[in-house]
């Protein structure tokens, strides 16, 4: 059985399990970022002094094999200017059983058992953590919900205090076979994961096949304007020259309707810009177009992962 690791957060990550969960034959662990600290999730860790919990209970909605009135209703949101307004429930949820047992990690498995997670799920660390950007001007912002509304572009992104990762998050990139990053915002989403120390470390030793999913548009305020070399370069600078593998692009034709919806909200397709690469660059049919919303298809993703888990072992190994 092949264990592979998905590292990332957001709704992009969970777009990726919903679709590698169907696969058999595989061990799945998706390691998840806690440094959101806005929304339900930034009042909560604020209020609690508990990691974020946001990005994990989208993952654990994704990775629940069975469609239960439970997992629905961990999405949904109190309205109103109420204590509990803007407030999810799954993340009210996660926050009782935090209390209660006295972990996050105890928090974390105990849901998972309720919703029948398939796979592990694992926080890149168990600390209450504040994310950090330098933009190319030099302008220090904190918060990783304040990244995007600098319009500024982005230098790299840190912690100021030490963090310690996750030790099993640690064990499961050591002994994978498999380690795939993204889909989700570059800054706020894929690397604070890959810049804890220890997690780097692990992905240096470990002998497994990297596979990055590159975003179909930018985000802005994060990655205006970049290609896909771009955003492999921000991995790397913020890792390692090996860091990644295989890199998945997608070769779907966006309509211009669409795309000129897009640009209004200042989100441009990434594009390559370059013939040669380091890393193996594979273009997929990955997108869907719902209601004039670029998505990447769990369906679809599935089936390209599939194939490539599937090649050669001497074509996927070094």
């Amino acid at each position: 059985m092949k264990k592979v690791v998905v590292i990332g957060g957001g709704t992009g990550q969970s777009a990726i399990l919903r679709g590698l969960k169907k696969i058999e034959g595989i061990a799945l662990t998706t390691i998840v970022t806690v440094a959101d600290d806005g929304g339900s999730t930034g009042r909560l860790r604020r209020q609690f002094h508990i990691p974020a919990m946001g990005d994990i209970r989208h993952v654990m909605c994704a990775l629940a094999e069975s469609e239960s009135m439970l997992k629905s209703l961990m999405n949904f949101r109190f309205s109103g200017e109420s204590d509990i307004g803007g407030h999810n429930l799954g993340n009210l949820i996660l926050t009782a059983l935090a209390q209660e047992s006295g972990s996050f990690m105890n928090a974390i498995e105990q849901c998972c058992k309720v919703l029948n997670i398939k796979g592990q799920i694992l926080p890149s660390t168990e600390q209450v953590i504040t994310l950090f950007a330098m933009m190319q001007d030099g302008t220090i912002v904190r918060g990783e919900s304040n990244i995007p509304k600098f319009k500024n572009r982005v230098e790299r992104v840190f912690y100021e205090e030490d963090v310690v990762a996750n030790e099993k998050a640690v064990q499961a990139i050591l002994e994978a076979d498999y380690i795939i990053y993204g889909i989700g915002s570059l800054y706020t989403s894929i690397l604070p994961n890959l810049i804890i120390e220890g997690i780097a470390k692990a992905l240096k030793q470990s002998e497994a096949k990297k596979i990055y999913i590159c975003n179909a548009m930018s985000q802005s305020g994060e990655t205006d304007y970049y290609s896909l070399e771009d955003h492999v370069q921000a991995i790397i600078d913020h890792t390692f020259p090996e860091a990644i593998d295989i890199v998945v692009a997608h070769n779907n034709i966006i309509s211009p309707q669409i795309l000129a919806r897009y640009e209004l909200m200042g989100s441009f397709p990434i594009l390559v810009k370059e013939q040669n690469h380091d890393y193996r660059l594979l273009y997929c049919d990955m997108l869907s177009f719902e209601n004039q919303l670029i998505r990447h298809d769990s369906e679809k993703i599935k089936e390209m992962l599939e194939q490539l888990l599937k090649e050669d072992e001497n074509v996927l190994h070094k």
